[in-house]
Protein backbone atom coordinates (compact mmCIF):
# COMPACT_ATOMS: atom_id res chain seq x y z
CA UNK A 1 0.00 0.00 0.00
CA UNK A 2 2.79 2.40 0.81
CA UNK A 3 3.49 2.37 -3.02
CA UNK A 4 0.24 3.97 -3.93
CA UNK A 5 0.45 7.25 -4.13
CA UNK A 6 -3.21 7.88 -3.95
CA UNK A 7 -3.36 5.96 -0.84
CA UNK A 8 -0.47 7.43 0.44
CA UNK A 9 -2.32 10.84 0.34
CA UNK A 10 -5.38 9.33 1.62
CA UNK A 11 -3.36 8.19 4.54
CA UNK A 12 -1.77 10.80 5.16
CA UNK A 13 -4.62 12.96 4.99
CA UNK A 14 -6.26 10.91 7.82
CA UNK A 15 -2.76 10.93 9.97
CA UNK A 16 -2.77 14.82 9.71
CA UNK A 17 -6.41 15.41 10.23
CA UNK A 18 -6.74 12.77 13.26
CA UNK A 19 -3.87 13.89 15.06
CA UNK A 20 -5.55 17.64 14.72
CA UNK A 21 -8.83 16.20 16.48
CA UNK A 22 -6.32 14.07 18.86
CA UNK A 23 -5.42 18.05 20.49
CA UNK A 24 -8.92 18.90 20.39
CA UNK A 25 -10.22 15.28 22.41
CA UNK A 26 -8.00 16.32 25.30
CA UNK A 27 -8.16 20.49 24.56
CA UNK A 28 -11.87 20.81 24.41
CA UNK A 29 -13.14 18.59 27.47
CA UNK A 30 -10.12 20.11 29.76
CA UNK A 31 -11.09 23.80 28.90
CA UNK A 32 -14.80 22.73 29.59
CA UNK A 33 -14.22 21.23 32.91
CA UNK A 34 -10.95 22.92 33.86
CA UNK A 35 -11.41 26.53 32.53
CA UNK A 36 -15.11 27.14 32.35
CA UNK A 37 -16.45 24.67 35.23
CA UNK A 38 -18.46 22.66 33.45
CA UNK A 39 -20.83 20.43 36.03
CA UNK A 40 -20.75 16.25 35.09
CA UNK A 41 -24.36 16.79 33.32
CA UNK A 42 -22.35 19.40 31.15
CA UNK A 43 -19.85 17.19 30.31
CA UNK A 44 -22.45 14.35 29.10
CA UNK A 45 -24.16 17.23 26.65
CA UNK A 46 -20.56 17.54 25.26
CA UNK A 47 -20.22 14.24 24.46
CA UNK A 48 -23.70 13.53 23.21
CA UNK A 49 -23.83 16.96 20.76
CA UNK A 50 -20.66 15.17 19.40
CA UNK A 51 -22.86 11.86 18.44
CA UNK A 52 -26.35 13.74 17.47
CA UNK A 53 -26.00 14.51 14.17
CA UNK A 54 -25.63 10.98 13.32
CA UNK A 55 -29.14 10.80 14.77
CA UNK A 56 -30.62 13.71 13.15
CA UNK A 57 -29.54 13.39 9.35
CA UNK A 58 -26.72 10.19 9.29
CA UNK A 59 -29.43 7.95 7.37
CA UNK A 60 -30.13 10.75 4.50
CA UNK A 61 -26.22 11.07 4.31
CA UNK A 62 -26.10 7.65 3.19
CA UNK A 63 -28.87 8.33 0.70
CA UNK A 64 -26.52 11.14 -0.81
CA UNK A 65 -23.80 9.40 -0.77
CA UNK A 66 -24.99 6.84 -3.02
CA UNK A 67 -26.23 9.30 -5.70
CA UNK A 68 -23.22 11.32 -5.87
CA UNK A 69 -20.94 10.47 -9.01
CA UNK A 70 -17.45 11.94 -7.36
CA UNK A 71 -17.38 12.02 -3.26
CA UNK A 72 -13.69 13.85 -3.54
CA UNK A 73 -14.84 16.98 -3.65
CA UNK A 74 -17.79 16.88 -0.64
CA UNK A 75 -14.93 15.19 1.39
CA UNK A 76 -12.64 17.73 1.17
CA UNK A 77 -15.48 20.59 1.41
CA UNK A 78 -16.84 18.75 5.39
CA UNK A 79 -13.00 19.14 6.25
CA UNK A 80 -12.85 22.98 5.05
CA UNK A 81 -15.68 23.69 7.32
CA UNK A 82 -15.17 21.70 10.57
CA UNK A 83 -11.57 23.64 9.86
CA UNK A 84 -13.68 27.32 10.24
CA UNK A 85 -15.79 26.05 13.14
CA UNK A 86 -12.59 24.99 15.33
CA UNK A 87 -11.13 28.05 14.35
CA UNK A 88 -13.81 30.08 16.38
CA UNK A 89 -12.91 28.49 19.55
CA UNK A 90 -9.49 30.32 19.81
CA UNK A 91 -11.02 33.29 19.03
CA UNK A 92 -13.82 33.52 21.15
CA UNK A 93 -11.04 32.76 24.00
CA UNK A 94 -8.95 35.86 23.50
CA UNK A 95 -12.38 38.05 23.13
CA UNK A 96 -13.43 36.85 26.28
CA UNK A 97 -16.98 35.24 25.01
CA UNK A 98 -15.87 31.13 25.24
CA UNK A 99 -18.72 29.19 27.13
CA UNK A 100 -19.85 25.51 27.53
CA UNK A 101 -22.62 25.89 25.16
CA UNK A 102 -20.39 27.48 22.80
CA UNK A 103 -18.09 24.13 23.08
CA UNK A 104 -21.08 21.93 22.17
CA UNK A 105 -22.34 24.12 19.40
CA UNK A 106 -18.91 23.23 17.52
CA UNK A 107 -18.80 20.03 18.48
CA UNK A 108 -21.97 19.17 16.89
CA UNK A 109 -21.05 20.94 13.71
CA UNK A 110 -17.30 19.31 13.52
CA UNK A 111 -19.51 16.07 14.17
CA UNK A 112 -22.13 17.16 11.58
CA UNK A 113 -19.13 17.72 8.75
CA UNK A 114 -17.15 14.32 10.19
CA UNK A 115 -20.67 12.12 9.66
CA UNK A 116 -20.85 12.98 6.13
CA UNK A 117 -16.87 12.82 5.65
CA UNK A 118 -16.79 9.45 6.96
CA UNK A 119 -20.19 8.07 5.29
CA UNK A 120 -18.92 9.17 1.88
CA UNK A 121 -14.73 7.78 2.67
CA UNK A 122 -15.79 4.74 3.14
CA UNK A 123 -17.22 3.58 -0.70
CA UNK A 124 -14.86 6.22 -1.33
CA UNK A 125 -11.78 3.66 -0.20
CA UNK A 126 -13.11 1.31 -3.55
CA UNK A 127 -12.19 4.18 -6.01
CA UNK A 128 -8.72 4.38 -4.25
CA UNK A 129 -7.65 0.60 -3.96
CA UNK A 130 -8.13 -2.72 -5.40
CA UNK A 131 -10.75 -5.02 -4.25
CA UNK A 132 -8.48 -7.42 -2.91
CA UNK A 133 -6.44 -4.81 -1.13
CA UNK A 134 -9.48 -3.37 1.11
CA UNK A 135 -8.56 -5.43 4.34
CA UNK A 136 -4.82 -3.77 4.27
CA UNK A 137 -6.50 -0.22 3.53
CA UNK A 138 -8.77 0.00 5.70
CA UNK A 139 -6.01 -1.32 8.37
CA UNK A 140 -3.71 1.26 6.90
CA UNK A 141 -6.62 3.73 8.15
CA UNK A 142 -7.01 2.36 11.64
CA UNK A 143 -3.26 2.84 11.99
CA UNK A 144 -3.54 6.28 10.63
CA UNK A 145 -5.89 6.78 13.71
CA UNK A 146 -3.36 4.82 16.27
CA UNK A 147 -0.78 7.03 14.75
CA UNK A 148 -2.57 10.39 15.40
CA UNK A 149 -3.55 8.95 19.16
CA UNK A 150 0.50 8.20 19.84
CA UNK A 151 1.47 11.49 19.20
CA UNK A 152 -1.66 13.87 18.99
CA UNK A 153 -1.90 13.39 23.03
CA UNK A 154 1.51 14.71 23.65
CA UNK A 155 1.43 17.35 21.48
CA UNK A 156 -2.20 18.41 23.01
CA UNK A 157 -0.03 18.20 26.62
CA UNK A 158 2.60 20.52 25.50
CA UNK A 159 0.02 23.35 23.80
CA UNK A 160 -1.91 22.82 26.40
CA UNK A 161 0.65 23.74 29.15
CA UNK A 162 2.42 26.53 26.78
CA UNK A 163 -0.90 28.45 25.13
CA UNK A 164 -3.70 27.01 27.38
CA UNK A 165 -6.29 24.42 26.09
CA UNK A 166 -8.73 27.19 24.12
CA UNK A 167 -5.60 28.62 21.78
CA UNK A 168 -4.31 24.50 21.09
CA UNK A 169 -7.35 24.38 18.90
CA UNK A 170 -5.73 26.26 16.22
CA UNK A 171 -3.74 23.29 15.43
CA UNK A 172 -7.06 21.72 14.80
CA UNK A 173 -8.12 23.90 12.42
CA UNK A 174 -5.04 24.05 10.70
CA UNK A 175 -4.79 20.05 10.34
CA UNK A 176 -8.52 19.88 8.78
CA UNK A 177 -6.66 22.44 5.94
CA UNK A 178 -3.93 20.37 5.08
CA UNK A 179 -6.22 17.72 5.04
CA UNK A 180 -8.71 19.19 2.56
CA UNK A 181 -5.23 20.05 0.78
CA UNK A 182 -3.95 16.29 0.31
CA UNK A 183 -7.39 14.85 -0.05
CA UNK A 184 -7.29 16.85 -4.09
CA UNK A 185 -4.20 15.90 -5.01
CA UNK A 186 -5.14 12.16 -5.24
CA UNK A 187 -5.83 11.69 -9.05
CA UNK A 188 -7.66 8.68 -8.64
CA UNK A 189 -10.73 8.37 -11.13
CA UNK A 190 -14.51 8.25 -9.27
CA UNK A 191 -16.37 6.06 -12.04
CA UNK A 192 -19.26 5.45 -9.14
CA UNK A 193 -22.53 4.95 -11.12
CA UNK A 194 -25.08 7.44 -8.70
CA UNK A 195 -28.29 5.08 -7.94
CA UNK A 196 -31.15 6.51 -9.34
CA UNK A 197 -32.91 8.90 -7.12
CA UNK A 198 -36.61 7.33 -5.45
CA UNK A 199 -37.35 9.56 -2.97
CA UNK A 200 -35.39 9.95 0.25
CA UNK A 201 -37.27 8.15 2.96
CA UNK A 202 -37.69 5.32 0.19
CA UNK A 203 -34.32 5.22 -0.09
CA UNK A 204 -33.26 5.08 3.77
CA UNK A 205 -35.41 3.01 4.41
CA UNK A 206 -33.71 0.51 1.50
CA UNK A 207 -30.49 0.64 3.47
CA UNK A 208 -32.50 0.24 6.86
CA UNK A 209 -33.91 -2.70 5.51
CA UNK A 210 -30.56 -4.34 4.43
CA UNK A 211 -28.89 -4.19 7.95
CA UNK A 212 -31.59 -5.22 9.56
CA UNK A 213 -32.64 -8.19 7.65
CA UNK A 214 -29.52 -9.41 6.74
CA UNK A 215 -27.94 -11.71 9.52
CA UNK A 216 -24.43 -10.87 9.62
CA UNK A 217 -24.58 -7.18 9.45
CA UNK A 218 -27.19 -7.09 12.18
CA UNK A 219 -25.21 -8.93 14.70
CA UNK A 220 -21.67 -7.09 14.13
CA UNK A 221 -24.40 -3.61 14.33
CA UNK A 222 -25.61 -4.84 17.03
CA UNK A 223 -21.96 -5.70 18.93
CA UNK A 224 -20.82 -2.38 17.87
CA UNK A 225 -23.55 -0.41 18.80
CA UNK A 226 -23.76 -2.11 22.58
CA UNK A 227 -19.73 -0.95 22.43
CA UNK A 228 -19.95 2.55 21.48
CA UNK A 229 -22.79 3.36 24.11
CA UNK A 230 -20.35 2.31 26.97
CA UNK A 231 -17.93 3.58 25.51
CA UNK A 232 -19.83 7.40 25.49
CA UNK A 233 -20.67 6.56 29.69
CA UNK A 234 -17.06 6.05 29.80
CA UNK A 235 -15.83 9.21 27.65
CA UNK A 236 -18.66 11.59 29.52
CA UNK A 237 -16.95 11.43 32.86
CA UNK A 238 -13.46 9.91 32.01
CA UNK A 239 -11.30 13.20 32.64
CA UNK A 240 -13.53 14.36 36.17
CA UNK A 241 -12.40 11.17 37.38
CA UNK A 242 -8.87 11.02 36.43
CA UNK A 243 -8.37 14.75 36.87
CA UNK A 244 -10.23 14.47 40.55
CA UNK A 245 -11.12 11.33 42.12
CA UNK A 246 -7.78 9.86 41.04
CA UNK A 247 -5.55 13.07 40.65
CA UNK A 248 -4.08 12.32 37.31
CA UNK A 249 -1.83 15.14 35.95
CA UNK A 250 -2.86 16.31 32.65
CA UNK A 251 0.01 14.88 31.04
CA UNK A 252 -0.23 11.34 32.39
CA UNK A 253 -4.15 11.06 30.95
CA UNK A 254 -2.43 12.30 27.52
CA UNK A 255 0.20 9.32 28.01
CA UNK A 256 -3.10 6.67 28.73
CA UNK A 257 -4.43 8.45 25.29
CA UNK A 258 -1.11 8.10 23.57
CA UNK A 259 -0.99 3.86 24.97
CA UNK A 260 -4.35 3.38 23.38
CA UNK A 261 -2.67 4.96 19.97
CA UNK A 262 0.08 2.81 20.48
CA UNK A 263 -2.14 -0.56 21.09
CA UNK A 264 -4.49 0.77 18.10
CA UNK A 265 -0.90 1.21 15.73
CA UNK A 266 -0.09 -2.69 17.01
CA UNK A 267 -3.70 -3.83 16.32
CA UNK A 268 -3.68 -2.18 12.91
CA UNK A 269 -0.19 -3.96 12.09
CA UNK A 270 -0.84 -7.12 13.39
CA UNK A 271 -4.64 -7.33 11.85
CA UNK A 272 -4.31 -7.88 8.18
CA UNK A 273 -1.64 -10.90 8.75
CA UNK A 274 -4.50 -12.11 11.57
CA UNK A 275 -7.08 -11.99 8.72
CA UNK A 276 -5.27 -13.71 6.32
CA UNK A 277 -5.15 -16.23 8.74
CA UNK A 278 -7.94 -16.92 10.19
CA UNK A 279 -10.44 -14.49 8.68
CA UNK A 280 -12.43 -11.46 9.59
CA UNK A 281 -15.05 -13.15 11.14
CA UNK A 282 -13.58 -15.25 13.56
CA UNK A 283 -10.61 -12.69 14.61
CA UNK A 284 -13.72 -9.82 14.72
CA UNK A 285 -15.36 -12.02 17.75
CA UNK A 286 -12.20 -12.80 19.51
CA UNK A 287 -11.16 -9.04 19.81
CA UNK A 288 -14.35 -8.35 21.49
CA UNK A 289 -13.67 -10.22 24.18
CA UNK A 290 -11.04 -7.90 25.60
CA UNK A 291 -13.28 -5.34 25.50
CA UNK A 292 -14.81 -4.86 29.31
CA UNK A 293 -11.26 -4.97 30.44
CA UNK A 294 -10.59 -0.96 30.45
CA UNK A 295 -13.74 -0.17 32.47
CA UNK A 296 -12.47 -2.68 34.74
CA UNK A 297 -9.26 -1.20 35.14
CA UNK A 298 -10.97 2.24 35.65
CA UNK A 299 -13.32 0.82 38.40
CA UNK A 300 -10.59 -0.89 40.51
CA UNK A 301 -7.82 2.13 40.39
CA UNK A 302 -6.86 3.08 43.60
CA UNK A 303 -3.58 3.24 45.44
CA UNK A 304 -0.57 5.51 44.81
CA UNK A 305 -0.13 7.38 41.80
CA UNK A 306 2.34 4.61 39.95
CA UNK A 307 0.19 2.04 40.58
CA UNK A 308 -2.83 3.51 39.52
CA UNK A 309 -1.24 4.26 36.35
CA UNK A 310 -0.04 1.04 35.54
CA UNK A 311 -2.82 -0.46 35.92
CA UNK A 312 -4.92 1.09 33.43
CA UNK A 313 -1.72 1.85 31.18
CA UNK A 314 -1.62 -1.90 30.82
CA UNK A 315 -5.55 -1.81 29.97
CA UNK A 316 -5.27 1.13 28.16
CA UNK A 317 -2.96 -0.52 25.68
CA UNK A 318 -4.56 -4.12 25.57
CA UNK A 319 -8.10 -2.10 24.58
CA UNK A 320 -6.53 0.24 21.81
CA UNK A 321 -5.61 -3.09 20.03
CA UNK A 322 -9.02 -4.93 20.36
CA UNK A 323 -10.57 -2.09 19.37
CA UNK A 324 -8.58 -1.14 16.27
CA UNK A 325 -8.88 -4.92 15.52
CA UNK A 326 -12.41 -5.01 15.53
CA UNK A 327 -12.91 -2.05 13.67
CA UNK A 328 -11.30 -3.13 10.95
CA UNK A 329 -12.45 -6.01 10.68
CA UNK A 330 -15.66 -4.28 11.27
CA UNK A 331 -15.02 -2.27 7.96
CA UNK A 332 -14.16 -5.11 5.46
CA UNK A 333 -17.00 -7.69 6.74
CA UNK A 334 -19.13 -4.45 6.03
CA UNK A 335 -18.05 -3.92 2.62
CA UNK A 336 -18.08 -7.61 1.63
CA UNK A 337 -21.16 -8.39 2.41
CA UNK A 338 -23.28 -5.10 1.55
CA UNK A 339 -24.16 -4.62 -2.34
CA UNK A 340 -21.95 -2.16 -4.35
CA UNK A 341 -25.32 -0.07 -5.07
CA UNK A 342 -25.87 0.31 -1.18
CA UNK A 343 -22.77 0.32 0.38
CA UNK A 344 -23.40 4.43 0.95
CA UNK A 345 -26.23 3.85 2.65
CA UNK A 346 -25.57 0.23 4.64
CA UNK A 347 -22.42 2.61 6.00
CA UNK A 348 -24.63 5.42 6.78
CA UNK A 349 -27.47 2.75 8.14
CA UNK A 350 -24.15 1.72 10.57
CA UNK A 351 -22.87 4.79 11.31
CA UNK A 352 -26.36 6.25 12.44
CA UNK A 353 -27.10 3.70 15.03
CA UNK A 354 -23.26 2.69 16.34
CA UNK A 355 -22.65 7.15 16.55
CA UNK A 356 -26.31 8.19 16.93
CA UNK A 357 -26.05 5.59 20.07
CA UNK A 358 -23.34 7.92 21.53
CA UNK A 359 -25.48 10.56 22.01
CA UNK A 360 -27.62 8.76 24.36
CA UNK A 361 -24.26 7.55 26.18
CA UNK A 362 -23.00 10.44 26.87
CA UNK A 363 -26.37 11.81 28.31
CA UNK A 364 -26.41 8.55 30.31
CA UNK A 365 -23.19 9.21 31.58
CA UNK A 366 -23.62 12.37 32.94
CA UNK A 367 -27.47 11.66 34.43
CA UNK A 368 -25.44 8.49 36.20
CA UNK A 369 -22.69 10.52 37.10
CA UNK A 370 -24.93 12.76 39.05
CA UNK A 371 -27.15 9.93 40.62
CA UNK A 372 -24.73 7.69 41.49
CA UNK A 373 -20.80 9.22 41.58
CA UNK A 374 -18.37 8.53 39.33
CA UNK A 375 -16.93 4.94 40.07
CA UNK A 376 -19.98 3.03 40.16
CA UNK A 377 -20.84 3.92 36.60
CA UNK A 378 -17.41 1.85 35.15
CA UNK A 379 -18.92 -1.13 37.01
CA UNK A 380 -21.83 -0.53 35.02
CA UNK A 381 -19.99 0.06 31.57
CA UNK A 382 -17.71 -3.00 32.01
CA UNK A 383 -20.49 -5.04 32.91
CA UNK A 384 -22.95 -4.01 30.14
CA UNK A 385 -19.81 -4.67 27.76
CA UNK A 386 -21.00 -7.86 27.04
CA UNK A 387 -21.09 -8.19 22.78
CA UNK A 388 -20.46 -11.61 22.60
CA UNK A 389 -23.44 -13.21 22.55
CA UNK A 390 -25.18 -11.77 19.75
CA UNK A 391 -22.20 -12.25 17.72
CA UNK A 392 -22.20 -15.91 18.70
CA UNK A 393 -26.00 -15.95 17.49
CA UNK A 394 -25.16 -15.01 14.24
CA UNK A 395 -23.28 -16.39 11.13
CA UNK A 396 -20.61 -15.86 12.58
CA UNK A 397 -20.68 -18.80 14.86
CA UNK A 398 -19.80 -21.00 11.71
CA UNK A 399 -16.67 -18.65 11.15
CA UNK A 400 -15.55 -17.98 14.38
CA UNK A 401 -14.65 -21.02 16.31
CA UNK A 402 -11.64 -22.05 16.82
CA UNK A 403 -9.11 -22.50 13.98
CA UNK A 404 -9.14 -26.18 11.89
CA UNK A 405 -5.98 -27.99 13.21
Amino acid sequence: MRKQRDYRLLFSARVVSDTGTEVSRLAVPMTAAALLGASAAQMGLLTAAASLPYLLIGLQAGAVADRLRRRRPVMIACEVAAATAVGTIPLAWIAGLLTVPWLIAVEFVVSACAMLFRTLSFPHITAVVHESQRTEALAGLQSAYALSSVGGPGLAGLLVQTVTAPLAMAVDALSFLVSAFLLRAIDAPEDHTPAPARGMWAEVREGLSTVLGHPTLRAVSGAAITVNFFAAVYMALFILYALGTLGLPGGLVGALTALFGAGGLIGAVLTPRLVRRFGEDRILVHAALAFPLNYLAVALAAGPLWAEFLLLAGSTLVTGVAIVTFATCFGAIVLREAPENLRGRVSATTSFAMQGVMTLGGLAGGLLGELLGLRPVFWICAAGMIVIPPLLLSPLRRTAGPAAP
